[in-house]
């Protein structure tokens, strides 16, 4: 679990990768310096052909320039992240940073910058005296990545033009998600009992924050070696307050001896991360809140712009669409002991809620995003076989979106296109 943690901090840190690139640059600095080049070597084209003193002042020229251009690339990332946090969410901070162009855009700059400043220490000087002698080979190396640093410049300014772009967020939103949904347990048990035994034990949490990850087969071995078994109070993404119920547990019968609550609370706590923010790791309603954002931000009165909100909803119907097949409900896994562990997660219909209940609230007078919504419903039963229970579901949300809309739009040419998509519904949802 530690290292899922420090995989995640690392996916999502601008320094990481950039100290990493700066070490590397050194090293490889270092190398080239020892790399001895004759007047007859075959290296000889290669290596800088100009005197110490020019060298020097290449590398003072070269320093000077990536500062600058350092400081120009942060200037238009922070540009970026404010645009996204007023315009979009402040939620999708996280997938900026977690952007790997990038990162790897600053990490040119700073390799380029930590190869030509340690190159003055060494470009013709010895020993506080000026010589003739360099490492011609290692002068070149800047040169090189001087010219990578400025197609870095070209490179970056396409690409922040391209990822500030409304289709190109929803977009990384709608992949990230994805792929959380693909990860998602296939055995669950959506009819499983989510109340502990009145002999059950809490299990306090010590820290406040979101959770961010359980593993219920982590989880078991250790329930199994106690004699007991275990549920955890909350889902995924949702907050937990120092000093709550984190957990339950409770031994086999009321008359056994249950665990010490202090001591197994703290190997629980081991295996169940609470963080002070929520990440995409398992919780695929974090990329769906993340969308609706973007949706409910369009249709406010600061913004008013009801196509943004559609095309947040088009992405969110890929999302659903691959939700609907899924099984969706609480986890559990037990063993012949009789121990188990059970993990509340969400079913499909609480996906829905989270979806469908703000920008229905939000967009119920604006017919093209109730359409839009219902256009999402109808694709998800499209997908689902006849007579799957999950139709009564989505006949449900579509009838509440139906309901708004009548309510809202007083103009009845306008509420012909929401009627005519819920009865599309109607018909696909049987």
């Amino acid at each position: 679990m530690r290292r899922d943690a420090v995989k995640e901090y690392v996916s999502g840190s601008l320094w990481v990768l950039p100290t990493a690139c700066a070490v590397g640059a050194l090293s490889a600095g270092y190398a080239l310096s020892h790399v001895y080049v004759g007047p007859h070597s075959t290296l000889d084209f290669l290596a800088f052909q100009g005197t110490a003193d020019d060298a020097r002042s290449l590398l003072v020229t070269i320093t000077g320039t990536v500062v600058t251009v350092i400081a120009l690339v942060l200037g238009l990332t922070v540009v970026a992240l404010q645009l996204s946090s007023t315009q979009f969410s402040p939620r999708l901070l996280r997938n900026f940073l977690r952007d790997r162009a990038t990162q790897f855009v600053l990490s040119v700059f700073l390799a380029t910058f930590s190869y030509s400043t340690a190159g003055l220490y060494t470009v013709g000087v010895a020993s506080g005296a000026r010589v003739q002698a360099y490492p011609r080979l290692a002068v070149s190396g800047a040169i090189v990545l001087l010219f990578v640093s400025l197609a870095m410049v070209v490179f970056y300014a396409n690409h922040l033009a391209h990822s500030i772009q409304i289709d190109s967020i929803a977009r990384k939103v709608e992949l990230s998600t994805l792929s959380v949904v693909r990860r998602l347990p296939k055995s669950v048990d959506e009819s499983a009992v989510l109340t502990p035994p009145d002999w059950a034990i809490p299990l306090l949490s010590s820290r406040s924050g979101y959770l961010q990850t359980d593993h219920a087969d982590d989880l078991l071995p250790l329930v199994r070696d106690h004699g007991v078994s275990l549920l955890v109070r909350l889902r995924v993404g949702e907050h937990v307050v120092a000093g709550t119920p984190l957990a339950w547990a409770w031994a086999k019968s009321p008359d056994d001896r249950p665990p010490d609550a202090m001591a197994f609370g703290a190997a629980i706590e081991a295996r169940v991360r609470v963080g002070f923010e929520r990440t995409m790791e398992q919780d695929a309603a974090f990329g769906i809140r993340q969308l609706v954002d973007i949706a409910c931000k369009a249709l406010s009165p600061a913004v008013n712009d009801p196509y943004t909100a559609v095309q947040a909803i088009d992405h969110l119907s890929v999302i659903f669409c691959a939700l609907a097949v899924r099984p969706l409900g609480p986890v559990v896994r037990s063993d012949p002991t009789g121990c188990a562990v059970v993990l509340p997660a969400r079913n499909f219909a609480d996906y829905l809620s989270t979806m469908c209940g703000l920008i229905r609230r939000y967009g119920a007078s604006e017919p093209t995003v109730s359409v839009a919504l219902l256009r999402l419903l109808e694709s998800c039963a499209a997908v689902l076989p006849s007579g799957h229970p999950r139709r009564a579901d989505l006949a449900s949300q579509g009838q509440l979106i139906l309901t708004d809309a009548d309510r809202e739009v007083a103009n009845p040419a306008d509420r012909l296109s929401v009627q005519t998509a819920a009865q599309r519904l109607r018909e696909t949802a049987g």
